[in-house]
């Protein structure tokens, strides 16, 4: 640990000591560290106090022992997710596979450990902050003792997203090359099976962890800062969903687009082993849509788990309501577990039924099947365990339906949602042959205009799903549900984003199916197992497999296209989710702001300018990011382009070099750390600039990047599922690789790359860390005022945004393709 401390001290130290706004940066956090001299009033999130479980009995049980039981159903879900991962790592595979997949797994591991070493250093930002914070303006006495608790949970919350990310990047590079071989036996359901087994043993394992950790934190933590503690793991998690999901997002999408020029560029077909860019594409689907989702994932269920336990302790007043809504909500969370495995057997055993000796199928019938039974399955539950639960709260013997409801319209949210995002990127959706129909005739052009009418018609659909879904949830809040706390409304919110993730590790499954699918296909192009001596009587004799190589490609390109749908379908739940639930954790800045809404109420209003200001900023730093992240795949992408049309070897050469094709990975790896690290400095001290300036002002900021962030994510998700599954149809239905029309459909594609894997995904846990790292950052701006005055706190801003604005500038000028050549 050392080691790497010094190594990603080291590291970043050297990139931003270059700069003048680094060494100016570094200057106003110590001075912001100094200023701090007066003790300020605890209040805020330092106020949070977990109340004791125990003064309150569930089915003769009380709250603390009863949620001992959910470790146990915690370790069932962690056997489960092994288990399954035992099964895959056990499976039949040929020896030219397993050796792509072993290729592809040492390069994700290179990339790995250099985001780990990364992540430790953008750790100490947020580290001073929370120092200065728990540690000097609102201390949770004894600071000797709860401080370290606090950083080392923050710690523990960032460790989490990086290990699920890790496990996830393990799972599916053992079911990779499975798959690829499954396809042999010339059988659908064996390479649709393989890819779900793999996901759902990442959800059950993602979920499992997180929910093993938070328990753990109101179980065995103090009730007076397990509070702090739970803010702590929260941002720890966001910053390394943050980290891993833009950094994934931009490596994977430079490879991605190096790689598929070439099919253009040379004529040469889809994962040719000669493309040393193959690899790298590989490598990029595990660190962009694997490592990625896995992290963002895992911060997304704590995340929102915190956002309600944080508005539970500040909203409701009675101890005892506090307490059964605490309970309720971690059985709820629980229950996630029992109700996905149940759908998942139960799915299981008809899709087999239906589709085991198949010689036809359509990939995406049984996924969708799967998430309507866990939606079913769910609600069911939701109902039954709130009745058990909370079969009076608060004296109200009606509220566990009313509750009950909210979650549900959300978790029906969780299957809606995936439906309407098929009318938008499946390969039998109108607005995907739309694409295909402009391309025929107006080429790339027309082509990428249909797509963005697909992303913009999308954002319309969806968006009105959820204000619908909401509005039920707020009719029902209406119900008597403010004699029991304050803003019930937003609390029915924060339960609608809680019931979008009831499904969880369903979600998480449907998501990761896709880069195994994606990734099956290159290992078995890679492999070049048809060119294996004598492989026929081979596979024959040791496997007992009557080989049809034509028709088992077509079934990994059939396959990859539901993937690629599914994939899609997961993105708008979490990007959400995390506006939905940011609205929860935002009361809590205002709740503090206001006193517990006794003051400064007309604040939060179109008449204060300054939150009126705050709204039209946030829209500014959502396109900005749109642009950064963008500009550092396009920069990327052409030196990765660049290097690969010159060193391709088209001749005499069956496969590249395996130094080729780690160049390539090492080009991807430098871009997306260079896009990163301009991204995280420009928004963390966006971040503190912004909550110093005026704090209704950051309110309003806060709301506006949620909104700004949900309808731009929405639009470029679907845009590019769009464009990528254009260009399957073209593939695998017309096949017509190689033609005019093909080269169209992977130009959009090309421009779909980042809209949909990059940016959009990306946003999601910038909103979260933002209105997490936020929740601190007003705060210390309102304790640095009343011990110091708003002189200090105004001028902090402005070089706090002076900071930000220099690697928001150098996050293009510092990128642009001839500055970089430069250099």
């Amino acid at each position: 640990m050392g080691a790497w401390l010094a190594s990603a001290w080291s590291y970043g130290c050297g990139r931003i000591a270059r700069t003048g706004a680094g060494r100016f940066g570094v200057a106003a956090l110590v001075a912001l560290l100094s200023s701090a001299g007066a003790r300020a009033q605890e209040g805020g999130e330092a106020a949070l106090k977990v109340p004791d479980l125990s003064q309150v009995t569930f089915l003769g049980i009380d709250g603390h022992k009863l949620l001992l039981f959910g470790i146990v159903f915690c370790v069932f879900g962690l056997i489960f997710g092994l288990a399954i991962y035992s099964r895959l790592k056990g499976m039949p595979v040929h020896k030219s596979m397993l050796a792509v997949s072993e290729l592809i797994y040492e390069t994700c591991k290179t990339y790995l450990l250099t985001q780990g070493k990364f992540l430790i250093f953008l750790w100490l930002f947020i580290a001073v902050v929370i120092v200065l914070y728990f540690g000097v303006l609102a201390p949770v006495h004894p600071t000797a003792v709860t401080l370290p608790i606090i950083l080392i949970f923050s710690v523990i919350g960032m460790a989490g997203s990086y290990g699920v990310a890790w496990f996830g990047i393990r799972v599916n590079t053992f079911a990779n090359s499975r798959t690829a071989f499954a396809a042999l036996r010339g059988k659908p359901y064996p390479i649709y099976h393989t890819p779900l087994e793999a996901g759902m043993s990442i959800g059950m394992m993602l979920i499992s962890v997180e929910l093993l950790m938070m328990l753990f934190i109101l179980l065995f933590i103090p009730g007076d800062y397990a509070g702090p503690c739970f803010i702590g793991f929260a941002i720890g998690e966001s910053l390394g969903a943050a980290v891993l999901r833009i950094a994934g997002g931009i490596f994977t999408k430079i490879a991605d687009i190096g790689s598929d020029l070439m099919k253009i560029v040379f004529k040469i077909k889809e994962d040719d082993a000669r493309n040393p860019g193959v690899i790298a594409d590989c490598t990029g689907d595990n660190a962009g849509d694997s490592v990625g989702p896995s992290a963002d994932g895992f911060e997304t269920y704590g995340v929102t788990g915190v956002a309600l336990i944080t508005f539970i302790l500040l909203a409701v007043k009675d101890p005892k309501v506090q307490v059964q809504l605490l309970v309720w909500i971690f059985v709820m969370r629980i229950m996630m577990l029992v109700s996905s495995a149940g759908a998942y057997f139960i799915n299981g055993f008809i899709a087999k039924a239906k589709y085991g000796n198949a010689n036809e199928m359509n990939y995406e019938a049984p996924l969708t099947s799967l998430v309507w039974i866990t939606s079913v399955v769910s609600i069911a539950l939701t109902y039954g365990i709130s009745y058990l639960i909370i079969p009076t709260l608060g004296g109200d013997p009606s509220q566990w339906w009313k509750l009950g409801t909210i979650i549900s319209c959300g978790t029906l949210a969780g299957a809606v949602i995936p439906e309407l995002v098929k009318a938008f990127t499946s390969t039998e959706s109108r607005h995907v042959r739309e694409v295909v129909a402009s391309a025929e005739e107006g080429g790339a052009s027309l082509g990428i205009l249909s797509g963005f009418v697909a992303g913009n018609f999308s954002a319309y659909y969806i968006g009105l799903a959820m204000v619908a879904l909401m509005s039920v949830g707020y009719l029902i809040s209406t119900l008597n549900l403010h004699l029991l706390m304050l803003a019930p409304a937003v609390f029915a919110f924060g339960l609608v984003a809680f019931g979008f993730l009831g499904m969880g590790p369903v979600t998480i499954a449907v998501d990761s199916y896709g880069p195994v699918t994606d990734n099956a296909q290159s290992v078995y192009e890679l492999s070049l197992i048809e060119q294996v001596p004598g492989i026929q009587q081979e596979l024959k004799k040791d496997y007992n497999i009557d080989v049809n190589f034509e028709r088992a490609k077509e079934m990994l390109e059939a396959n990859d296209g539901a993937g690629n749908t599914f994939k899609a379908t997961a993105k708008p739940v979490l990007i959400g989710t995390a506006v939905v639930g940011a609205t929860t954790m935002i009361f809590s800045i205002i709740m503090a702001l206001t006193h517990g809404l006794t003051e400064n109420v007309n604040n939060l209003s179109l008449l204060h300018a300054p939150f009126v200001l705050g709204l039209v900023t946030g829209g500014a730093m959502i396109y900005w990011f749109t642009g950064a992240s963008t500009q550092a795949v396009t920069t990327g992408a052409y030196r990765a382009v660049e290097f690969i049309k010159a060193n391709i070897k088209l001749d005499g050469a069956a496969s590249a070099s395996i130094a080729d094709s780690k160049k390539v990975v090492e080009i991807c790896t430098k871009y997306a750390q260079k896009g990163m690290l301009n991204i995280f400095i420009a928004v963390f001290f966006a971040t503190l600039a912004f909550a110093f300036i005026e704090p209704f002002f950051f309110i309003g900021y806060l709301f506006s990047i949620a909104i700004f962030g949900l309808y731009q994510a929405i639009f470029m998700a679907n845009a590019g599922g769009a464009w990528d599954n254009a260009k399957k149809i073209v593939e695998v239905e017309f096949k017509q690789k190689g033609t005019p029309l093909h080269d169209a459909t992977v130009v959009g594609d090309t421009v779909g790359d980042p809209f949909k894997d990059t940016s959009s995904v990306a946003l999601n846990p910038v909103i979260k860390f933002t209105t997490l790292f936020g929740l601190l950052a007003v705060e210390l701006a309102v304790q640095l005022t009343a011990t110091q005055g708003s002189g200090l706190t105004h001028f902090l801003a402005g070089a706090f945004f002076v900071i930000s604005f220099f690697f928001v500038y150098r996050s293009f000028y510092g990128m642009r393709i001839r500055e970089d050549a430069a250099h």
